[in-house]
Order: C-alpha cells, then structure tokens, then sequence
C-alpha cells in the first residue's frame, strides 16, 4: 500500500514555498558575480560561513553526528564547492551559464554513490548523464570558441569541479540521515572559515585590505544574501520541506534553479546566449530531468502495466 505522503499532491503553499527557494538559490548566482566584483572571492566565501556559522551555532543544537563528518562536509561544501564556485565567477563565469554546470552534481552524486556506497545506476540515470553529457560539451566548444555567452575553459573546468565537491558533500551527507539540514549546515560552516582565510591569505594578500577600504553598501548586502537568505532560510527551508514530502517529491524541483539563474542573469547582466549554448542547456535540463523524474516514470508505467492485467 502506498504511503499517503506519496499519493497526496503539493498544496499552492507548499508548492509557493518551493518556487520561492529556488528563486532565492537562482538569484544567488547573481549576488555571487556581484560580491566577488568588491570582495576577493576567496575571502568573501570565508565571510559567508563565518557568519552562517556564529552567532547561529549558540541557538541551534549540535548535530547528533560523528564530528568528522560534520567536518567533512563543511570543508567539502565550504571550501571545495564555494571556493571553487566563487573563483570562477570571479574570473569570467556567467551567473546563468554557471548554475546551468553546477547542476551537474547530479550526476557526480550517482557517480561516487555506485563507486563509495555500492549502489546501482540505473538506466534512466545513464542516459540522462549522457544526454546532460552533451549538453555540457557543447557548453565547453562555446568557451573554446570565445563566443559572447561563454566562459573560457578555466572558470568553466573550476564550475565543474564545484559540482564534483557538492556531489561529495552529497554522499557525506548521506551518511547523517538523521541531522537536521539547518543544523547540519550551521555546524558544518564552523570547518569552512580558517582553510579559507588561509587560501586566501596566499592567494589574495595584496587585495584584501584593498578592497575593506573600499567596502561598499552592496558589497555588505550580497554578504548578507548569501547568509540570511542563501544559506539559513534556503537549506533550513528546504529541508523542512523534504522532512515533511519527502526527498523524492521536492529533490526534483531543484531543476527550477538553473531556470531562474539564467533568467535573473539575463535580466541583471544581460547574458546573452547563441543558439547553440540554448540547445546544450535544454540537453542539460532533460538530461538533469530524465534523471530526477525517470524512476517515478519507469514505477508508474510498470504499475499500469500490472493494472491492465
């Protein structure tokens, strides 16, 4: 017998609560290209979990996990995907382009879920990874080709390799079933900031004090986007909501991330794409969706095979 929370449909409030989420996480790919535009990217990511971390660790209870893994996907998370992430927006990448690749840790996830946790791929997966496959490699012929949507191969091969660190703090988190992903994520930003501000001690010394003194009031206010509405009330939103409908019933809706991520930077930054970047994000798209939704599919045409028996 199904459960009632697999066969009850999203209330207009709840499906409400979820376009807003992926709006606030859409839009972030804009906040970020303008906060590393006054702040060094590396530094600004140390800001971020420092603050996403305290005072907030003194109200929300610890995690009751293994403190390794708490540590483990804060430095996955924090420095591998951000650090990444941010110095490649930094350096050229577009906001809409960007949350297209990032969204490839869909498939790095079902990649180190068979190779660290011994589960299967399943067909719908494959193919989806193949179509998504293609779309990305037209997206890297564009940058090689210098067309004016386009990244060059650089901050494009560092978008990809964000992807690769969200998908390894996904198995992580696998392995934490029971946190709270508010909590989890408040705890696990407390191992983000010191590898940061050291990186970006190395790396970004001579632009630091630079760019305090010349601090803008937009600058503090992407800060404060990718605390407060990025972080905290993004994640503790949307974990409330997969707690309640389950993982299988909102995990899909993150496709709508990319969409308003391409639009906010078409309305923002004007980013223009060519023909050619249009069909690799709608391969990308269905091969991100054929991955999502295809098991649903695949159950639901084998019982109405089974019902017309």
């Amino acid at each position: 017998m199904e459960r009632t929370s697999e066969r009850t449909s999203l209330s207009p409030g709840v499906l409400g609560a979820i376009v807003l989420v992926t709006a606030i996480w859409g839009f972030n790919f804009i906040v970020i290209k303008i906060g590393v535009a006054g702040v060094p990217p590396l530094f600004l990511a140390a800001l971020r979990f420092t603050l996403s971390a305290f005072p907030a660790l003194f109200l929300v209870k610890r995690p009751a996990v293994a403190l390794r893994l708490l540590a483990a996907y804060g430095l996955l998370l924090g420095v591998g995907e951000f650090g990444f992430l941010f110095t490649a927006m930094k350096l050229g990448a577009a906001p809409g382009v960007s949350s297209l690749i990032l969204q490839s840790q869909a498939f790095f996830t079902v990649l180190l879920a068979a190779w660290v946790l011994g589960e299967k791929i399943r067909v719908h997966s494959l193919v989806g990874m193949v179509i998504a496959g293609a779309g990305l490699a037209l997206i890297a012929r564009e940058s090689l080709g210098g067309s004016a949507a386009s990244i060059t191969i650089w901050p494009l091969s560092m978008v990809v390799a964000a992807a690769f660190f969200w998908a390894a703090a996904n198995i992580v988190a696998q392995k934490m079933p029971k946190a709270d992903g508010l909590s989890l994520m408040i705890w696990s930003s407390v191992f983000s900031p010191i590898p940061l501000f050291a990186l970006s001690l190395v790396f970004e010394r001579s632009s630091i004090a630079a760019s305090l003194a010349a601090l803008r009031p937009i600058s503090v206010g992407a800060l404060a986007y990718l605390v407060i509405f990025s972080t905290l009330f993004g994640y503790g939103a949307w974990n409330q909501l997969i707690m309640k409908h389950g993982a299988k019933k909102i995990a899909p809706f993150s496709l709508l991330v990319p969409v308003f991520g391409v639009a906010s930077s078409a309305l923002v930054f004007h980013e223009r794409f060519t023909r050619l970047t249009a069909i690799a994000a709608i391969l990308v798209l269905s091969g991100l969706a054929l991955h999502a939704l295809g098991s649903a599919a695949l159950t639901s045409a084998a019982r109405g095979k089974g019902s017309a028996r």
